[in-house]
């Protein structure tokens, strides 16, 4: 396969100079989103990526109803497999086969998941790709996670590691790989950490993981339950002060200083937004950004 193509199955124009480092995003959303989604459709570009995570409580024809409306309404979803929350190989195998019948899903998204006991057969994301499932049921690209702030449970050197074994696999395996971060407020770590990466030898597209505009309260919240360093110092080079919890904290400085330093030695970059506040209040952001 290509690197051509293989940039192509992750988003139309990878390759291209962009405008704004907005350009070409994908979002996040989860099952109980799709109203919102549809509300905020018409700020969305055509064929941009939308990712449908997975979460507990939601049940499978939630989570594939999801995906089909992002299909539908021109979008390309990439729903989440989240290998410990998969209760059995049939609920794997329902799970991928009902986003690609009814959907038209041809990427992925595999997180090991935040269960410490696995509630089925899968302990990990390397389990699911050992099937071959993915690259049977015709998916053309998976995402895999990146963690500028580190990780909970591996050192610095066992991230590496692992993102190059699944890079590695991925690609093994005809599909083409592609990296999402998880969000950070210090974007002179996530500039480092993208250097880092291709310094290892890493050359998968990478998606920088941005909070959408929220309040601060709630963006604490998140940075708590997702590990990531919320620190007053880091917060003020983020633009913002964690004792205003309730003023709206958008994402413009980390956004603009990204834009300002990234270069080639970044290797192939876009941006992925979790839009905390609300889809339609992150593509308002974004359509507004840059104007």
């Amino acid at each position: 396969m290509g690197a051509k193509l293989s940039h192509d199955l992750i988003h139309p124009n990878w390759d291209k100079p962009y405008r704004r480092v907005t350009d070409g995003y994908s979002l996040e959303m989860t099952a109980k989103d799709h109203a919102a989604l549809h509300k905020a459709a018409p700020l969305i570009a055509p064929e941009t990526p939308v990712s449908v995570a997975f979460l507990p409580g939601e049940a499978l024809p939630a989570r594939v109803a999801a995906a089909k409306a992002v299909r539908e309404l021109g979008f390309e979803p990439m729903p989440h497999f989240s290998a410990r929350r998969l209760s059995s190989n049939d609920d794997f195998a329902s799970y991928l086969k009902a986003a690609v019948d009814e959907a038209g899903v041809k990427r992925a998204f595999i997180v090991a998941g935040d269960p410490a006991v696995p509630e089925g057969p899968f302990a990990d994301t390397a389990s699911l790709l050992a099937t071959g499932a993915f690259e049977a049921a015709g998916i053309k690209a998976i995402g895999i996670g990146g963690h500028p702030d580190g990780h909970p449970v591996m050192s610095d050197q066992q991230c590496w590691d692992v993102l190059h074994t699944k890079v590695a696999d991925i690609t093994a395996r005809g599909m083409a790989p592609l990296i999402v971060t998880q969000f950070s407020f210090d974007s002179t770590r996530v500039l480092d950490w993208l250097a880092d990466l291709r310094r290892f030898g890493i050359e998968a597209p990478v998606r920088v993981g941005v909070p959408g505009p929220t309040s601060i309260r709630r963006l604490l919240a998140y940075a708590t339950h997702c590990g990531v360093a919320a620190s007053a110092s880091v917060m003020k080079r983020y633009g913002t002060s964690i004792t205003n919890l309730l003023t709206t904290a958008k994402p413009n400085r980390f956004v603009d200083h990204v834009a300002r330093e990234l270069g080639p030695q970044h290797g192939m970059v876009r941006l992925h937004f979790y839009p905390f506040g609300g889809i339609t209040a992150t593509a308002e952001w974004i359509a507004e950004y840059g104007r």
